[in-house]
């Protein structure tokens, strides 16, 4: 990972206020684990999508001759997975194409022409976390409430503590009670440093609080919690704007990364909530969390292939390494195997 080539340990010890404890040992041991067994977790947490979907696609193909009606379909069960209209329609054209191109007539052929188109949409949106050398490392998490920020931003410190960063929480969701020690416990939980302002002080404020406290404090990695609001709040969209200004102000250049955290189970109102934060700030990518939660996995394509945003990083569970970052061949080979 690019983050150990990066950040250095500090030689001097932190002050009392920005004492970091570490992981308790039974956790860190839980959590280290083999890649092989970091693979079987992606698969169990895709196994309702692979039943939703691909059962039910290997069951429709099965013993079938290609034909229109196979296609049509094939694109109905893809519009179900919540793939979306638009993405359904492209993979099924690729599907007719291939097809007739390389003469394909039985329906048991179509899985594996479907994988292969699957995995190349996919591919073709695929980001990592973008790789910098600036310091501190500066994140926004953004989303509605209830999608899962708080815990996606601890399984990130979680992370970029693993690799040797010194990390900063900042608690920037001033409006919902008990975010700010919501956001502290996670902290505490990880051994991270943590800063915030009281309840219902100005986002705005704590966002120039956390970066100058970020550089005085030597941190590695700044990650920036903000309110959760509905996409259709006009006015806290407009304080989102704000608060990234402050931030990209404070910096001297762009933000690093802008990750919109997406729950999978909302299907394709999760299509409307990239349209409209993107309107106020520069999404760089998502973060698509509680995929083992739905078996409609098919808004992973339809994030990408309609709003061009990257799934930079997937939830598929509860522990701090079930926030993967997004491979395609990875996640196609858990789905379709």
């Amino acid at each position: 990972m690019f983050w150990k080539n990066i950040f250095k340990k500090k030689d001097t010890a932190p002050t009392e206020s920005l004492e970091q404890s570490t992981v308790d040992e039974p956790q860190a041991k839980e959590e280290a684990e083999t890649s092989q067994s970091l693979f079987q977790r992606l698969k169990m947490g895709l196994s309702k999508t692979r039943k939703g979907f691909v059962d039910r696609m290997e069951q429709l193909v099965s013993g079938r001759k290609v034909d229109e009606e196979l296609f049509e379909e094939l694109e109905e069960l893809l519009i179900q997975a919540d793939c979306g209209v638009p993405t359904a329609m492209e993979l099924v054209d690729r599907l007719r194409e291939r097809a007739k191109g390389e003469r394909i007539t039985e329906g048991d052929e179509i899985k594996r022409l479907l994988r292969q188109e699957i995995t190349a949409m996919l591919e073709s949106h695929a980001q990592s976390l973008k790789e910098s050398t600036a310091s501190p490392y500066v994140i926004m998490v953004v989303g509605v409430n209830g999608a899962g920020k708080t815990t996606t931003i601890g399984k990130l410190a979680y992370r970029f503590k693993q690799e040797g960063a010194k990390v900063l929480l900042a608690a920037g969701d001033t409006f919902r009670a008990a975010a700010i020690d919501q956001l502290k416990a996670w902290a505490d939980r990880v051994g991270v440093a943590f800063i915030s302002h009281q309840e219902g002080a100005d986002p705005a404020a704590v966002a120039y609080d956390a970066v100058n406290a970020a550089r005085a404090r030597g941190s590695d990695v700044l990650i920036l919690d903000t309110a959760g609001r509905l996409q259709t709040k006009t006015n806290l969209m407009a304080e989102l704007g704000k608060v990234h200004r402050v931030v990209q102000r404070e910096l001297g250049r762009d933000v690093d990364e802008i990750l919109l955290v997406v729950d999978a189970t909302t299907g394709q109102n999760a299509l409307s909530q990239g349209r409209m934060f993107s309107e106020a700030v520069p999404i760089t990518g998502i973060v698509l969390t509680k995929l083992d939660g739905t078996a409609k996995g098919g808004i992973v394509l339809a994030l990408g292939n309609e709003l061009n945003l990257p799934v930079k990083l997937i939830g598929v569970g509860e522990k701090y390494t079930d926030l993967r970052d997004f491979n395609a061949a990875e996640f196609a080979k858990a789905l379709f195997d």
